[in-house]
């Protein structure tokens, strides 16, 4: 399957914008974004009117690459989120969140989504009892996330489990630290997700 395999934080000084891809790198002082503000490349610096149709184009960019998702699922996901009722942009978003690799990242199980996507890929979690290690598998109101019993003995997944007792997952999910077991609660409202996306600008840019 195709995937990106170039530098992480050059896709967030592409945006303008802390994407948080490389987990805790993001939160210190070597983030590149913190340090280099502007664009990569030997443009990066210069300045440059955008149009509206660039402005779009951008926000469906860093919409795909938070969630780490290829062009074709993007627009499948799209798609599915027109056929639904509600609102687009809002179905959009509420899709991507989830996504088992982004729910295992909500509940900290994970530093980051890519970590999330490389750790349910390898088998080391499962939903209602079986294992699942597709990345992109749609988590349900009910469905219980667990860290494989095999897995829990890897000294990765043992520091995983001690930094996700500390953390708060989002109101729609439920995380239990003594048995490891996150649990999705209810389908996420729009005030619940965080991430840095004006959705509308997505669905003007489908519209065109």
């Amino acid at each position: 399957m195709a995937r990106y395999t170039g530098a992480q934080c050059r896709l967030c000084r592409r945006e303008g914008a802390k994407l948080y891809l490389k987990g805790d790198r993001c939160y210190t002082g070597k983030c590149a974004i913190d340090r280099r503000s502007y664009g990569p490349g030997m443009h990066g610096q210069s300045r440059k009117k955008v149009s509206e149709y660039g402005v779009q184009l951008r926000e469906k960019q860093k919409t795909r690459r938070i969630y780490g998702v290829l062009e074709k699922q993007f627009s499948n996901y799209f798609e599915r989120a027109e056929r639904q009722s509600g609102v687009t942009g809002e179905n959009l978003l509420r899709l991507l969140e989830r996504r088992l690799d982004n729910v295992i990242y909500r509940l900290g199980l994970a530093s980051s989504r890519t970590e999330a996507r490389q750790l349910v890929r390898h088998g080391h979690y499962t939903v209602n009892g079986r294992r699942v290690s597709i990345p992109s598998f749609l988590v349900r109101v009910g469905d219980v996330i667990t860290v494989h019993e095999g897995s829990k003995e890897s000294p990765r997944i043992k520091e995983l489990l001690e930094r996700a007792a500390d953390k708060t997952p989002p109101a729609w999910l439920e995380y239990s630290a003594g048995q490891a077991t996150g649990t999705v609660v209810a389908l996420p409202a729009r005030d619940q997700i965080d991430a840095p996306v004006q959705e509308h600008l997505i669905v003007e840019l489908y519209s065109r």
